[in-house]
């Protein structure tokens, strides 16, 4: 009887068990995709973060009022890093494993992505930045391509192959000398393309020196350079250091041609420089706010009424990445990190603000480049545009 009893109370619970699993409730379903932006809106390339936030803000407006993706609104979850790499890398881990993101996109420069992209690797989260130039970006030291790690801007491979050959042939000079902001992968990166293709090309290098991103006095090396009478300068740094360097130049008497990249696309640097400096000034683009396209006249005109500026290219590369993204969560089928990330890579021709794309085996975009320089007033005017 006894082992009746027992026989019994354990059917007795393992029924109740059965009946409380099935009154379990499901997990609710999504009301929203988590997007990550993890971007430097203080520090000293802010400008650049704040453009960038606020056309990828624009974007998702326009995308979540449209009827978001997969039925569902965006979220977008903003970090600032503080235009430091440590900070980076902390709020790509704050927004991977505390806001529970799905995918990051940022953060600007190649330096802070590169502190970020370790997090996004170890979680499995597709990292896409906008404005990540440098080579070592997608890919390792064994240039195995970082599964997780995507851009839609050119490389610098590209940027100074493009600056090289403007020098070469559009100004025809003979002689260059480079400046280069040692701490910086972007510069650095740029600095060795643009002197391998040059002298590759029969052009030669006269002076090559360097500074750090804290410099604000640059008059004693400058006064180096300029001894070398080299025939174009390039500089390929950021609008705060470019600014600078181009008004003491000026100073200095130095008239001919300052060539850099699209560090120097920003809306602070006429007031750094002033019109005077930057009169014979070139750099190389991601895009022309002056294109008649009328994908570009429209993203210019809604920009402008919206935040009452031209968007730089910097802008245009954060709205294009915005709408990637949500290309590749469409085409995902889910709101699935892994699944997202094989969409980005398998990405081919996606029309975007800044050009069409087709990701490359190195999650880099097939796509053209322009070359900018300044009217009599320091504004930007278009010289010409150069393809892959």
């Amino acid at each position: 009887m006894k082992s009746n009893k027992i026989i019994a109370l354990i059917l007795a619970l393992a029924f109740l068990l059965t009946v409380m699993a099935g009154c379990t409730p499901k997990p609710a379903a999504p009301k929203e995709i988590p997007v990550g932006a993890n971007f430097e809106l203080s520090g000293n390339v802010a400008t650049f973060g704040v453009s960038i936030m606020n056309a990828i803000e624009m974007a998702i407006s326009e995308i979540n009022a449209a009827g978001g993706v997969l039925g569902l609104p965006i979220k977008l979850v903003k970090g600032d890093n503080k235009s430091d790499a440590a900070e980076s890398t902390s709020v790509a881990t704050k927004l991977v494993t505390q806001d529970k993101v799905i995918a990051l996109i940022g953060p600007v420069t190649s330096t802070n992505v590169l502190a970020a992209s370790p997090v996004a690797t170890q979680y499995k989260i597709p990292l896409l930045t906008p404005t990540g130039t440098a080579y070592k970006v997608t890919v390792d030291d064994s240039e195995k391509t970082k599964d997780f790690i995507f851009r839609n801007c050119f490389i610098d491979p590209f940027q100074g192959l493009v600056g090289a050959n403007f020098c070469l042939n559009t100004l025809e000079a003979k002689t260059a000398a480079i400046f280069e902001e040692k701490n910086s992968d972007y510069a650095k990166g740029l600095c060795a393309v643009f002197e391998e293709n040059f002298t590759a090309k029969g052009g030669k290098i006269v002076s090559k020196e360097a500074f750090v991103t804290e410099d604000r006095d640059f008059r004693a090396t400058l006064t180096k350079i300029i001894a070398t009478k080299p025939d174009v300068l390039y500089v390929p740094s950021y609008y705060e250091q470019d600014g600078l360097i181009a008004k003491q130049a000026r100073e200095l008497g130095y008239t001919k041609p300052i060539v850099g990249a699209d560090g120097w696309d920003s809306g602070k640097l006429l007031e750094i420089a002033g019109a005077k400096a930057l009169q014979n000034v070139f750099f190389t683009n991601h895009y022309s706010p002056f294109s008649t396209d009328p994908k570009v006249v429209k993203f210019v005109n809604d920009y402008k009424t919206k935040y009452g500026s031209v968007p730089d290219a910097l802008a245009a590369l954060g709205y294009d990445a915005a709408y990637l993204m949500a290309d590749a969560i469409k085409r995902a089928g889910a709101a699935d990190p892994v699944k997202i990330k094989d969409a980005l890579a398998s990405t081919k021709g996606f029309v975007g603000v800044t050009g069409t794309i087709t990701m490359d085996d190195k999650h880099n975009p097939i796509k053209s480049a322009v070359i900018l320089s300044f009217d009599k007033d320091g504004n930007q005017i278009f010289v010409e545009s150069v393809n892959p």
